[in-house]
């Protein structure tokens, strides 16, 4: 699924939700909603507060007696225990057995946190994991602030706890965000630095947290491996996203690999170990077969939620969109009227909340309000967030740094930043892909300086080492060049630890700045494009593309 927004207007009187993100082994999240909920609550601010009643007695979610599914409009012990179970995680609501507008805002948010498809409903998956997580978690700290240690250990608690979990996962690592490093969060750092070279003590320290920190472009996990996206079959040697997600999946039926989206020896024995134990050809292949085994019985509520998102005016859309469809043209309709305002689940299914935020639009937008999603329809919806056709071709590389700029503060996963795949031919929300590379051929595309367009990073520092396309390798870095980025070191600029952005300024030593997008927002929040502080000598390869 994608990441979910949730646009609140004023009228709903709930705070405005933070750009929900995935989680999952390989997948980021940011935690901490539910703290500052929690705050405002304990400041005499609460969601949903109406006429005190008494509320029936709790009944534990599990049980017979209570539905398979809970949703909007019931009332029961069982919605008892589901608001005391979501105040646990900072929610704030009044405990009335109720289950209102302010409880589904506040299971859509818990959803949103924890990785479950945020479609509202308490079914199995959801009671569990209300179940598995206790309690919220404290507000995730920067590892590197003076407000942690500069050894964070087992034992230690808070919200540089919870960041060190966050990052834990994003590598791939299944732990539980609790804010408590207790053994399973030691076991999982040690395995990440023994992974990553360091020395597998457990203790976070400086090199640890560096390490965790290089997270820009991790291969990302939203591919279906059933998708065109992906090869036939998937085989040792291969790498990107379609290995993340085989890696992903087979954690899920019991593997412990490192997601790192590289198709090793570990990996083929974990698909032969898999394959053998569910009656296949134990060849180590990832074909059509194999692929349907590890898709069966995930449980429901989870899964990859909504349609990967498809441009409007693609042909893969039907000439109108109207009520009932379900894909991933609803999927990009849901998050274009996000973008204009509205507050929609985005899972790809047009129903009659989606078919009400489009008569909206259409009525504001002064078309016919029919709820078809047409071509004046779709146009409206692309009219803000249609690349900008200036400045003109030819600008070189001081009018990139002038386009990247102006593109700050984009967040992942709305329809501006889904946009930049025009320049390369995607339509993937930026939510499911590492797209840093993207941006840059976007930039590139608006001043006409290059022709080159490559969403790959190892592709421009291929072309510009041979001289192609107007690009060449510089050493002496200026405003407006391009800079790629090797994690691992060793300036291959392979296996899915790349990373590439846009040089902002220069300091005349080791340090610079650049604008990069797929990157984390340095003041904590959702990823998208932002200005980040670099330098060449922090552990990691530096290249240098000058755009002439």
């Amino acid at each position: 699924m994608g990441r979910l927004a949730f646009v609140v207007r004023a009228e709903d009187k709930h705070p405005p939700h933070p750009a929900a993100r995935r989680t999952g082994p390989g997948w980021r999240i940011r935690v901490g909603t539910f703290a500052a909920t929690a705050a405002m609550v304990s400041a005499g601010i609460v969601l949903g507060a109406g006429p005190a009643s008494a509320a029936p007695a709790p009944i534990r979610l599990t049980s017979a007696s209570c539905p398979a599914e809970i949703v909007q409009g019931q009332t029961s012990g069982c919605v008892t225990e589901l608001q005391n179970l979501l105040n646990a995680h900072g929610a704030g609501l009044s405990v009335d057995g109720q289950f209102g507008s302010a409880t589904l805002y506040a299971v859509r948010e818990y959803q949103a946190a924890t990785a479950i498809a945020v479609d509202g409903r308490v079914g199995p998956a959801t009671k569990s994991k209300l179940y598995a997580t206790g309690g919220s978690a404290p507000a995730p700290v920067n590892l590197n602030s003076s407000s942690c240690p500069a050894n964070i250990v087992q034992g230690a608690k808070g919200g540089c706890v919870t960041e060190l979990q966050r990052l834990l996962i994003h590598h791939g690592y299944p732990v539980d965000v609790d804010g408590d490093f207790g053994a399973g969060t030691a076991s999982a750092v040690r395995s990440f630095q023994s992974a990553h070279g360091l020395t597998a003590d457990g203790q976070v320290g400086t090199n640890t947290k560096r390490a965790l920190y290089d997270t820009d472009e991790s291969p990302a996990t939203g591919l279906d491996l059933r998708s065109a996206s992906c090869p036939d079959n998937i085989v040792e040697g291969q790498s990107g996203g379609c290995v993340a997600t085989l890696q992903s999946l087979l954690n899920g039926k019991g593997q412990s690999l490192a997601v790192d989206g590289s198709f090793g020896p570990q990996t083929l024995t974990a698909v032969k170990a898999f394959q053998s134990a569910s009656g296949l050809s134990a060849d180590g292949q990832v074909g059509p077969n194999t692929k349907a085994a590890l898709y069966s019985n995930i449980g429901g509520g989870g899964g990859n939620g909504a349609p990967a998102p498809v441009n409007l005016n693609s042909a893969s859309c039907p000439n109108e969109i109207v009520q009932g469809q379900r894909s991933g043209c609803v999927t990009e309709l849901q998050s274009l009227l996000n973008h204009h305002g509205a507050d929609l689940a985005v899972d790809g299914d047009f129903g009659p909340l989606t078919d009400s935020a489009v008569r909206d639009f259409q009525s504001e937008k002064g078309l016919s309000v029919d709820g078809h999603v047409g071509p004046n329809t779709k146009a409206a919806l692309y009219g803000t967030v249609t690349p900008p056709s200036s400045p003109p071709p030819g600008g070189g590389y001081a009018k990139i740094l002038d386009v990247a700029a102006a593109e700050a503060g984009t967040v992942e996963g709305s329809a501006r930043a889904n946009s930049y795949g025009s320049a390369v031919g995607l339509s993937l929300s930026t939510s499911d892909y590492a797209w840093c590379a993207t941006f840059v051929s976007w930039v590139a595309k608006q001043t006409g300086a290059s022709s080159y367009r490559n969403s790959y990073v190892s592709g421009w520092v291929k072309q510009a080492r041979a001289g192609n396309y107007h690009l060449s390798v510089t050493t002496d870095p200026q405003p407006g060049d391009i800079v790629a980025f090797d994690w691992d070191g060793g300036s291959d600029f392979t296996g899915g630890n790349e990373h590439i952005g846009i040089v902002r300024t220069v300091s005349g030593g080791s340090s610079f700045t650049t604008v990069e997008g797929n990157t984390s927002n340095p003041n904590g929040g959702s990823d998208g494009v932002y200005v980040k502080s670099r330098a060449t000598k922090s552990g990691y390869d530096v290249v240098f593309i000058r755009v002439r």
